[in-house]
């Protein structure tokens, strides 16, 4: 099997790597590295199975022959994580909707019938009301609610809308098998916590005894998948007939608020850190909208694929804990991360 990965130095997409590989599968990554790392897939450079291309998705000569002979396609290519998000709200809107929408045409044009996974987002659901205290699933038949306003962070949103209608349009209109995902929030070892990404800042911090620092009161809450179980989901979905044409929640739905996050990071890593509030403006400037919940409903995802979590948060934190006293017993440099995709 041919895989084709856009985005494939990043987070997830490394790790999508590494599972192919594993699986036997030739894999093809292309990524311009402004958000991946190329050491992310340096264990895999000399794989004989394995290719790497340093280019845009926008503007890569090479896109439509990489298409011809892929099988399955992951297109996670975008500009990703809440700061770098709000630095550069042009760069979300044009590079994400753009990259998306030449992908899809260049598989279309190949008369080459790939399996096409489309990374959507959470946000898209926006910031959602609680009904009589209680936080409702997110399912994929809800309304969407888009904040206009100052906050640039909703150009995120706006994007992966627009990413999921040219899926949806594609797989119709021409019927192609495409998906569109809705990652909510996954996390494990794979690159640097850069952009606001939370469970890795936590984990360093705590793993140093450095002050761990909870924006806003920290009642706002959120549900992680590990990222290894996040890749066979997106595989499952891929390998699934049904799942053509149709938009689909990936996550986990076990929620817990940021605060209690932060102590239980701080118990698994019997760390002597405190724990420090901080506001949303001094964090992320004027006019954030901070989303109170999000909790996936996975009826569909387990109607269409039978899938499973394996790994409980717990499990998560404790393999990061893990990494970053190795890594700091070494020379103190933690790689790790939590995508908010």
């Amino acid at each position: 099997m041919h895989i084709l990965i856009t985005g494939g130095a990043g987070f997830i997409g490394s790790n999508l790597v590494k599972f192919h590989l594993n699986q036997g599968h030739k894999v093809h990554v292309l990524d311009d590295l402004s958000t991946g790392r190329k050491e992310n897939i340096q264990p895999f450079l000399h794989d004989p199975n394995f290719h790497f291309d340093e280019g845009d998705v926008l503007t890569w000569s090479g896109l439509e022959r990489a298409v011809s002979g892929a099988d399955v396609i992951y297109h996670l290519a975008a500009v990703v994580g809440v700061f770098k998000v709000l630095k550069e709200p042009i760069e979300v809107l044009a590079i994400n909707i753009a990259g998306c929408e030449r992908l899809l045409r260049a598989a279309r044009n190949s008369h080459w019938q790939p399996r096409i996974i489309v990374a959507s987002s959470s946000e898209v659901y926006g910031n959602r009301p609680i009904v009589d205290g209680e936080h409702m699933p997110l399912h994929e038949e809800l309304e969407l609610l888009i904040t206009p306003g100052i906050n640039t962070r909703w150009n995120y949103s706006i994007s992966k809308l627009a990413n999921e209608a040219f899926a949806i349009s594609y797989a119709k209109e021409h019927d192609m098998h495409v998906t569109a995902i809705r990652f909510f929030n996954v996390c494990g070892p794979g690159q640097r916590g850069r952009y606001g990404m939370v469970v890795p800042r936590f984990v360093n911090q705590a793993v140093n005894n450095e002050t761990i620092t909870v924006f806003g009161d920290g009642s706002q809450t959120r549900s992680f998948m590990d990222v290894r179980d996040a890749v066979k989901a997106l595989f499952s979905l891929a390998n699934t007939e049904e799942s053509a044409g149709e938009i689909v929640n990936v996550g986990s739905d076990s929620e817990i608020t940021i605060l209690d996050l932060a102590n239980l990071v701080r118990k698994l890593a019997n760390s002597d850190s405190v724990i420090e509030h901080l506001g949303y403006e001094e964090v992320y400037g004027e006019g954030f909208d901070e989303i109170t919940y999000r909790r996936p409903a996975l009826q569909k995802l387990q109607k269409l694929t039978g899938f499973k979590s394996r790994y409980a948060l717990v499990d998560t934190i404790n393999h990061l804990i893990e990494l970053s006293t190795a890594v700091n017993e070494i020379d103190g440099d933690v790689s790790l991360v939590c995508s908010r995709a």
